[in-house]
């Protein structure tokens, strides 16, 4: 089998991936975006989110931190690195570049002569929320708003792998991790951010999964 070029990402919800900062009398908290307007989630916040799901996947296997002998955890480490150990065995041989729109789509939106403004606005929405009282009254001076990548816009991210190419483990536990990822961004555990991802194509990840689960049984 052919090692995985790319993550697909499809929004279910509609999502923040902030920058930190806002714009003053528009939103408290702006999008992630580039020089043409396009929405993004950087590399390296995407390879943190899949670092954790590699995580929740060996604690439902009873796999725990310490258990470094574990061929689990070895893969784990291999691909996301071991915190703490500095140089290559803290970075993980797995690298992660920002999840965008696809080559494709990006190029036929430039093309069309839209400027960065109509860019972003044609991808994206502002959701407003406020904070309510003990009485369910809205407390004063508490409405905030954010910009959000709406429902069902779909992303892709470049994968690649330091050295030699993964082995059979870890990309099956690789594809168990891509879909157990669900969310991401700011609000991720409000109820935003809700997504579905998998590796180059639906085929691939669920052979990769089927692998993965026979291992485990």
């Amino acid at each position: 089998m052919m090692t995985p070029k790319k993550i697909h990402i499809k929004l279910k919800s509609a999502a923040t991936f902030g920058r930190g900062d806002g714009v003053a009398g528009l939103v408290d908290r702006e999008i992630e975006r580039d020089e043409h307007g396009f929405p993004f989630m950087r590399g390296k916040t995407l390879k943190g989110l899949l670092a954790e799901s590699a995580e929740n996947v060996l604690f439902a296997l009873n796999v725990g931190e310490t258990e470094n002998e574990n061929p689990w955890r070895q893969a784990k480490n291999k691909l996301f690195g071991t915190p703490g150990r500095g140089g290559e065995n803290e970075r993980g041989v797995l690298h992660i570049g920002d999840a965008q729109l696809s080559r494709e789509l990006r190029a036929a939106i430039l093309a069309s002569g839209l400027n960065k403004n109509d860019v972003l606005y044609s991808l994206t929405g502002i959701r407003r929320q406020t904070a309510i009282n003990p009485n369910g009254a809205p407390d004063d001076a508490s409405l905030r708003s954010m910009r959000v990548l709406l429902r069902g816009v779909s992303l892709e991210a470049p994968i690649d792998f330091d050295g030699d190419q993964p082995d059979d483990l870890q990309l099956q536990l690789l594809a168990a991790v891509v879909l157990d990822f669900r969310r991401a961004g700011t609000g991720r555990n409000r109820g935003r951010g809700w997504l579905e991802a998998r590796l180059d194509d639906d085929e691939s990840t669920q052979t990769l999964f089927e692998k993965f689960a026979g291992a485990i049984q």
